[in-house]
């Protein structure tokens, strides 16, 4: 089965998301689209799967124009859509996720033994779910693809990995042809990536069509046939597997792009007193429930931590809890020997804590006020750009104009609303704000996500340059190559706990197996683990009485 679009175009008002994009998807093929956060690779497939409607163009199948006007039109036609954020009811089994939307009856199993009735077809009063038939398929399809998924199982107790597999499996189970995969592995583990990918070739091999959204180069060059490249929602390029990733990498940005970074080894002795101290650090979530529990860490001036670890095991709340912008229910969070446990957002920032929050849209940005004024958000009303409760103008447009010109921010103007630019660019601003005042601590959550790989290049370098002036730099990321690119060492996250603190020479398949919540033979002993660290606590206690 063919699949072509052609001259597919979607606007959101004066945005034009998807410009003239023509794609075509032959059979028994995984094709890759390869574009940034914001290049319009999920609206097109949004296009495709019927929940959008096309300005412009025509959806083509086996050469026949094909008119969708929901997700029920594309999978009567044989389309299937996996979300990058699953669909899926955490309280109910997988069988029963699977029918959702297909629900079939039949007889419950005490009419069975009605002979009369059985034989008469009869299927019940409407309600009676055909839960057994569910289960069948269910094992049925998982058996054929090597999915490996228990029908009985509740979808809440799954595994991340386990729960995208029961969602390949509901788009199988409606006789999917071609399969659409949207950034299919921002949530899982190494090991279920390559489970993930093993998948996909058993499909390709069974002769059904495969689209593949991401922007992580090596996983395009590890799996796809094909490549489609996007950039700023029209088609750039296209590619095989056998171009180099700096090649994909200009193609997405429209330059050449440097995809290492340069860092040499921290220049700090490995017996250093910790500029930044962890201990014992507990958070509770809404219901009283640890999402941060009991996590002790150091960090030597000119070193950067990296935290590892699958979306969701506690990171985001960790770096709350040392901003101050979530309580801490017990442990202790100390820069150069002073105590930030308990203070406000305010008087850890101005303690010369620099941050980077992984949502700059909601944490970061005020996005009706200017890329001036966004510059000295908390610093406005301090010297030089505040006196006796009034913001010095003047100083905050020089400040602006300044660090336009030394972070590459690209604006229209330093006045124009920050929300009106890039997401990378927005991401500068960000960047640039938290470096240009004296710090002490940086801390930097998801510092690239959402930017194109030429902003992503230069984020990292100032990062990189952080450390060399002497800070402690903390960095959470989700992007196992962002950690091993700028980590000196390895801390991995599960459940809210520290598995281990590691080198950046451990394996991707020891960070994995970290990541899973299992501690491999070859990790060794975690470096910084849990008893070596309350030692280190203990003896810190003993210090201070």
């Amino acid at each position: 089965m063919t699949l072509e679009l052609r001259g597919i175009t979607k606007r959101f008002g004066s945005l034009v998301a998807n410009d003239g994009i023509d794609l075509e998807v032959r059979p028994g093929e995984i094709h890759c689209l390869l574009g940034e956060n914001g290049a319009g690779k999920s609206t097109l497939m949004n296009v495709l799967y019927g929940l959008y409607q096309p300005d412009a163009g025509q959806i083509l199948m086996d050469g026949r124009p094909l008119t969708i006007n929901g997700p029920r039109d594309a999978i009567a036609a044989g389309i299937g859509m996996v979300h990058q954020h699953f669909m899926l009811i955490p309280v109910f089994t997988v069988a029963e996720n699977v029918m959702l939307g297909d629900e079939r009856t039949g007889p419950p199993r005490w009419a069975r033994s009605l002979g009369p009735l059985a034989r008469l077809g009869w299927s019940g009063p409407v309600g009676w779910l055909d839960r057994r038939r569910a289960r069948r398929d269910v094992a049925e399809i998982s058996s054929r693809y090597g999915l490996q998924v228990d029908p009985d199982a509740l979808v809440a107790d799954l595994p991340v990995g386990v729960q995208q597999r029961v969602e390949i499996i509901k788009a199988l189970i409606r006789d999917a042809r071609v399969l659409i995969l949207d950034e299919p592995t921002a949530v899982l583990t190494p090991q279920e990536t390559e489970e993930l990918f093993s998948v996909m070739r058993s499909l390709r091999a069974s002769g059904r069509s495969i689209v593949f959204i991401t922007h992580k180069l090596k996983e395009v060059k590890a799996v796809a046939d094909r490549i489609t490249v996007i950039r700023r929602g029209a088609v750039v390029g296209t590619a095989g597997p056998e171009a180099s990733e700096r090649e994909l990498a200009g193609l997405m940005v429209g330059r050449d792009v440097r995809l290492t970074v340069d860092k040499a080894p921290p220049a700090v002795p490995e017996d250093a007193e910790p500029a930044f101290q962890v201990r014992d650090l507990t958070v509770l979530d809404e219901s009283g429930q640890p999402v941060v529990d009991g996590v002790s860490f150091d960090i030597r001036a000119g070193e950067i931590l990296g935290i590892a670890g699958v979306q969701g095991n506690g990171q985001t709340e960790l770096t709350e809890a040392i901003l101050g912008l979530r309580p801490a229910a017990g442990g202790s969070i100390r820069l150069d020997g002073r105590e930030l446990t308990g203070r406000s957002p305010r008087q850890v920032l101005r303690a010369g804590v620099g941050y980077i929050p992984e949502d700059r849209g909601h944490d970061a940005l005020v996005a009706d006020s200017s890329v001036a004024e966004n510059l000295v958000l908390d610093l406005f009303d301090r010297p030089p750009f505040g006196r006796r409760g009034s913001m010095d103008v003047r100083a905050v447009r020089a400040n602006a104009a300044h660090r336009v010109e030394e972070f590459d921010i690209r604006t229209s103007s330093i006045d124009a609303p920050v929300g009106t630019l890039s997401g990378g660019n927005q991401q500068k601003v960000v960047v640039a704000r938290e470096m240009s005042r004296p710090l002490r601590l940086l801390v930097a959550s998801q510092p690239t996500r959402g930017v194109d790989v030429g902003a992503m290049e230069f984020i990292h370098r100032r990062i990189v340059a952080e450390r060399d002036q002497g800070r402690p730099v903390l960095i959470v990321s989700t992007e196992l190559d962002e950690i091993f690119a700028l980590a000196d060492r390895i801390a991995v996250m599960y459940r809210g706990k520290i598995m281990a603190i590691v080198p950046p020479e451990t394996s991707r398949e020891d960070i994995g197996c970290l990541m899973a919540g299992t501690s491999p033979d070859a990790a060794g002993p975690p470096e910084g683990a849990a008893d070596s660290q309350k030692d280190a606590a203990a003896k810190d206690g003993d210090a201070d009485e």
